[in-house]
C-alpha cells in the first residue's frame, strides 16, 4: 500500500469518501474557535525559560494544580452519583409526581454558581443565618463552608443537571424489551441494569460528566468566594497584579488538563448509535413497590437544598435592607432586554455553527471529524476571564473596529458554549435511522435535500434543546460579560456584580430573581423537546 493511500485512509473514514465542503466548513469553524487562544502561546513563549520553569514547578503552582484536579474530580463524581439515580427515578420508574420532579431536579441549572456560593456563605458561613437559628440550641460552631469541601458541594449542586439531563434523555429512548429479555434470563433488576441499561446510557453519562468536569475546572466565581486557590482564581489574581507571564503559563497548564479530560471522555464514551427498527417499547415503567414514596426523598432533598437556600437568602436581603439608599444602583428593565437579546443571538449563532460540526462527527468516523468536534470543547473549558482577555488582546491590537462591540461579545459566548449544542445535535443525528436517508437518496434527493427533508425534522428538537442550553448559560456568564461588553451596556449579571462589589445586596435581589425566571423558562423549553408521554 502506498504512503498516499495510507494517509488518505487515516484522514478519511476508511473508504476514501470525505465531503470536501463539509470538511472545510467544519475545519473553518473549529479553527475560528481556537484562534483567540493563540494569545496564551504568544504570551507564554516570551517568558524566559528559567523563569518559566521556576513558576511552573513552584509550590504555589503545585497547590493550584492539586486543588483544581480534586475539585474537578469531586464535582464529576458527585454529579454522577446524583444525576444518574435522579434520571432513572424520573424517567423509568413510577415515582410519585415524577413529571414534577423531572423539572424540579433540573432547575438548579438555572442558578448561577456564584449566586449559590453567595447564598451558602450567607447561610452556613461564620455568623450566617443558619448559625443564628441554631445558636439558641447551644450550637456555637458549624462545619467550615470555605475551602475544597464547600466548593465541591456548591458547584455540584448546580452542575449535576448536566449529567441528569443527558442520562434522562438516553433512558427515555431506551428499548425496555431488552431489559425484559434480560429478566427472563433470571437476571435481577440490578444485574439487568448493569448488563443492559448501563452500556446503553454510558455515552450519555460520559457527555454530561464532561460538561460538569469542564464547568468545575473553569468556574471562577465560586472558588473565589469560597477562598479556594485554583487555576481560575490564580490566573485572575496574577493578571490583575501585572503577572501576565505567570497567568499565561497557568492558562496553558489548565488547557493541558482540559485536553486530558477530553481524551478520557473520548475513550469512555461509545460511538454506537441509538437508532433501531423502532419496534422497541419505551413506555413500561419499573414499579418501586414499598419504596415508591421514600424514593421521593432524594429529588426532594436535592432540589430543596439547591433552590430554597438561595431563595431564602435573597428574600432575607430584600426584606431586611433599605432599598432607597442608592437610587443609582436601582435595577432597570433595559438590563433584562440586553441580557435576553445577546443570549438569544448567541444561541442562534451557536446552533448554526454546531450543525455542520455535529453532522460531520456523527456521519464520518475519521480522525478529522473527531478532532474538529473535540476542538469545540476547548472554549468551554477555558475560563471566561482567560477567553475575554485573549479577545481583548486581539481586538485592541488587530481589530480595533470590533473591540468592545456586541458582535465580539456574542462571538465570545459562542466560543464558550458551542459544545453544549454540538453534543445534543450529534446525539440526535446518531439517532436517525440511516435507512430513511438512503431511501430519500434513492428517490432522487440530493445530499442537501435529504438532510432538509429527512434529517433536519428528526434532529430539530435536539438542536432547539442545545440552543436553549446555550441561552441559559449565556444569561449567567459573568467574566466575559464584564470585560467584553460595550460601554454603558448593562445586563442582569453586571447589575448583580455591581451590587455584590458595593456590598448592597438588596440591589441584587430583583435582577437575580428575574435571571432565575428567564433561565427557568429556557429550561422548560429544553425539557419540552423530550416530547412524547414522558416529556414535559
Amino acid at each position: 500500500m502506498s504512503w498516499t493511500r495510507r494517509i488518505r485512509d487515516i484522514l478519511t473514514d476508511g473508504d476514501g469518501r470525505l465531503p470536501v465542503g463539509l470538511t472545510l466548513l467544519s475545519a473553518a469553524i473549529a479553527g475560528t474557535l481556537v484562534f483567540p487562544l493563540a494569545w496564551l502561546v504568544i504570551e507564554a513563549v516570551t517568558v524566559e525559560r528559567s523563569r518559566a520553569m521556576d513558576l511552573l514547578f513552584s509550590a504555589g503552582t503545585a497547590e493550584v494544580l492539586a486543588n483544581s484536579l480534586l475539585l474537578m474530580g469531586g464535582v464529576t463524581a458527585f454529579s454522577i452519583l446524583l444525576g444518574v439515580p435522579l434520571a432513572y427515578l424520573t424517567a423509568r420508574t413510577d415515582l410519585p409526581f415524577r413529571r414534577f420532579w423531572s423539572i424540579a431536579v433540573a432547575l438548579p441549572l438555572v442558578v448561577p454558581s456564584y449566586v449559590g456560593a453567595f447564598s451558602f456563605v450567607s447561610a452556613f458561613g461564620p455568623r450566617g443565618e443558619f448559625h443564628d437559628l441554631l445558636a439558641p440550641l447551644g450550637i456555637e460552631r458549624l462545619p467550615e463552608i470555605y475551602g475544597l469541601p464547600g466548593t465541591v458541594l456548591v458547584i455540584t449542586l448546580y452542575t449535576y443537571p448536566y449529567v441528569y439531563l443527558t442520562t434522562r434523555a438516553a433512558l427515555l429512548s431506551l428499548d425496555t424489551t431488552l431489559i425484559e429479555a434480560a429478566r427472563t434470563l433470571n437476571h435481577g433488576r440490578l444485574e439487568a441494569f448493569r448488563r443492559v441499561t448501563l452500556p446503553v446510557i454510558r455515552p450519555a453519562i460520559a457527555a454530561g460528566s464532561l460538561l460538569a468536569a469542564l464547568y468545575a475546572v473553569s468556574d471562577f466565581g465560586t472558588p473565589t468566594i469560597m477562598r479556594l486557590p485554583v487555576f481560575t482564581r490564580q490566573i485572575y489574581v496574577e493578571y490583575n497584579s501585572f503577572g501576565r507571564d505567570y497567568a499565561a503559563l497557568l492558562s496553558l497548564q489548565l488547557l493541558a488538563v482540559v485536553l486530558v479530560v477530553l481524551a478520557l471522555e473520548w475513550f469512555v464514551r461509545s460511538d454506537r448509535s441509538a437508532h433501531g427498527d423502532d419496534a422497541g417499547n419505551t413506555d413500561r415503567l419499573v414499579g418501586l413497590g414499598r419504596w415508591r414514596w421514600p424514593a421521593t426523598l432524594l429529588p426532594a432533598s436535592v432540589s430543596a437544598v439547591a433552590l430554597l437556600v438561595p431563595l431564602w437568602i435573597l428574600l432575607l436581603w430584600l426584606v431586611r435592607t433599605d432599598t432607597g439608599r442608592r437610587p443609582s444602583m436601582a435595577f432597570e428593565w433595559v438590563q433584562a432586554l440586553n441580557s435576553v437579546s445577546v443570549a438569544a443571538a448567541a444561541a442562534v449563532v451557536a446552533a448554526l455553527a454546531a450543525l455542520p460540526v455535529a453532522y460531520f462527527a456523527a456521519n464520518h468516523d475519521s480522525p478529522l471529524s473527531t478532532l474538529f468536534e473535540r476542538t469545540t470543547y476547548v472554549g468551554f473549558a477555558v475560563p471566561g476571564i482567560v477567553l475575554a482577555l485573549a479577545l481583548v488582546y486581539f481586538g485592541s491590537s488587530y481589530l480595533p473596529w470590533l473591540y468592545q462591540t456586541l458582535p465580539l461579545l456574542v462571538f465570545a459566548y459562542v466560543v464558550r458554549f458551542l459544545p453544549q449544542v454540538v453534543g445534543s445535535t450529534r446525539t440526535s443525528i446518531l439517532g436517525v435511522d440511516p435507512r430513511l436517508v438512503e431511501a430519500s437518496r434513492a428517490l432522487g434527493e440530493s445530499s442537501m435535500g435529504a438532510f432538509r427533508r429527512v434529517t433536519f425534522p428528526l434532529v430539530r428538537s435536539g438542536i432547539v434543546a442545545g440552543a436553549a442550553l446555550v441561552f441559559l448559560t449565556t444569561m449567567k456568564e459573568l467574566p466575559v460579560t464584564l470585560i467584553l461588553r460595550p460601554s454603558n451596556f448593562e445586563t442582569i449579571v453586571t447589575q448583580i456584580w455591581r451590587a455584590q462589589e458595593s456590598g448592597l445586596y438588596q440591589y441584587a435581589v430583583v435582577p437575580t430573581l428575574l435571571l432565575l425566571v428567564i433561565s427557568g423558562l429556557s429550561m422548560v423549553v429544553m425539557l419540552a423537546q423530550e416530547g412524547g408521554e414522558d416529556g414535559l
